[in-house]
């Protein structure tokens, strides 16, 4: 298996498109993840990664969103972005996170990320505009990977993305990087109507046989004004997904990715280990993309001018969070206890980041739901080279140490609520 990763990438992708990975993402960012443990032991707070809604607006109305897509649009201007990247990389920081909305719906996109070649950029797009133009421009940049969601079958694309015809254009936006030798994944939002099609070897071995590099399997989370929590997995699919997952990373040749469990298979919320935040396309920080509530922002006022690198050290409402979070679960906070993060949030007085300015009301109404966390089973990394990357650079650094979540467990969760549980 190992041998046919390594054929595949030095044959399947542009030498320099490699190298640039291997350079930014890799060695570079593996010295951003040093950095900040270097800061944790001085109980200092910056993310090593960030991820960046450069816009809200969207082509797709999928079930369970939670951005302002039909809101009037707000796409982040260059100078702002640049002035934020900037920042970041005084500490350290060259991965970005793209995501939007539909990240290139924004009218200057390549010129967001064409002056910082040092970085690197993962863009969460759905494909539908990466032309064989845009391709090619993604292949002259080189530091620049797009995630490209597929959600299922034809019909299940269309009723999951509120649109027609989903599937075939997001399909020819990844034959259009394919065909340019970009470095390339597809993800997937596991839910109740794409678990049995997605969640399988045949799906993998299909993205193998096209030249998809990597994959990332994210687990659905009933969000926003409309949540659709029927299509949430249950606690049993969370954990055989995981399973599934683990398994995989031992036989098939592609790069699965997951962000919520380290080698050991014990669960982290990222947000909650310091490890990664979100800015929205007005600039606002927020623990995290679900979490739609904020304190400080990456533009400058008359009453503040702090830098980016003051505003995460010194934002209460940030370290709060993090307290919070890992005292209550190693899994999701806002599923297993919004009624905490409601309180979180009125106690900081933090704004509603939202343009619908419903977020609280929308807290206020969810039920509660298992997530991640199963402290009952943990599903260790069997492969070796996933086990050692995540011991050393991808935990959760301590922030769950001496900490008992035996109350707040998922399955403690469920025995208060067991309706959790039927979807």
């Amino acid at each position: 298996m190992y041998l046919q990763m390594l054929k595949r990438v030095l044959m399947e992708t542009d030498k320099r498109l490699l190298w640039k990975l291997m350079w930014n993402m890799g060695v570079k960012g593996i010295l951003s993840v040093e950095r900040f443990k270097s800061r944790l032991k001085r109980g200092e707070y910056f993310p090593p990664f960030l991820y960046v809604s450069v816009i809200n607006s969207c082509n797709l109305r999928c079930q369970g969103c939670w951005v302002d897509v039909s809101a009037k649009m707000q796409a982040m201007e260059p100078a702002a972005f640049s002035k934020m990247v900037r920042e970041a990389k005084q500490m350290g920081n060259v991965f970005f996170g793209i995501v939007g909305g539909e990240p290139f719906m924004h009218p200057q996109f390549f010129d967001l990320l064409e002056p910082h070649g040092d970085c690197y950029f993962q863009v969460f797009t759905n494909g539908h505009f990466i032309t064989d133009e845009k391709a090619k421009k993604l292949r002259q940049l080189g530091n620049v990977t797009p995630l490209i969601s597929v959600e299922g079958s034809e019909i299940v694309s269309d009723e999951r993305r509120g649109r027609g015809g989903v599937l075939s254009k997001t399909m020819q936006g990844v034959q259009n990087c394919l065909k340019n030798k970009v470095f390339t994944g597809v993800c997937t939002s596991v839910c109740q109507t794409n678990y049995d099609d997605l969640v399988q070897e045949k799906w993998l071995d299909r993205l193998i046989d096209m030249g998809v590099m990597y994959t990332w399997f994210h687990v659905y989370r009933p969000m926003g004004p409309d949540p659709n929590p029927q299509m949430s997995l249950t606690p049993k699919q969370q954990l055989d997904l995981r399973k599934f997952v683990v398994e995989m990373r031992t036989k098939k040749p592609i790069v699965i990715i997951d962000a919520y469990f380290d080698g050991e298979g014990d669960a982290l919320c990222p947000a909650a280990t310091g490890i990664t935040n979100h800015i929205n396309p007005w600039g606002d920080i927020e623990p995290c993309p679900i979490i739609q509530f904020a304190k400080e922002s990456i533009h400058s006022t008359e009453t503040d001018r702090r830098t980016l690198r003051d505003k995460f050290r010194q934002s209460t409402y940030l370290r709060d969070f993090r307290e919070l979070a890992r005292e209550t679960t190693r899994g999701c906070i806002v599923l297993e206890r919004p009624d905490l993060l409601k309180q979180l949030v009125q106690k900081h007085d933090a704004r509603d980041c939202t343009v619908r300015g419903t977020a609280l009301e929308e807290l206020e109404a969810m039920n509660v739901r298992p997530s991640q966390f199963n402290p009952v089973e943990q599903i260790p990394e069997k492969n070796i080279f996933y086990r050692l990357a995540k011991r050393l650079w991808f935990n959760d650094f301590g922030a769950y140490r001496g900490t008992d979540h035996t109350i707040a467990s998922a399955p403690a969760v469920l025995a208060r609520h067991p309706q959790a549980a039927t979807v």
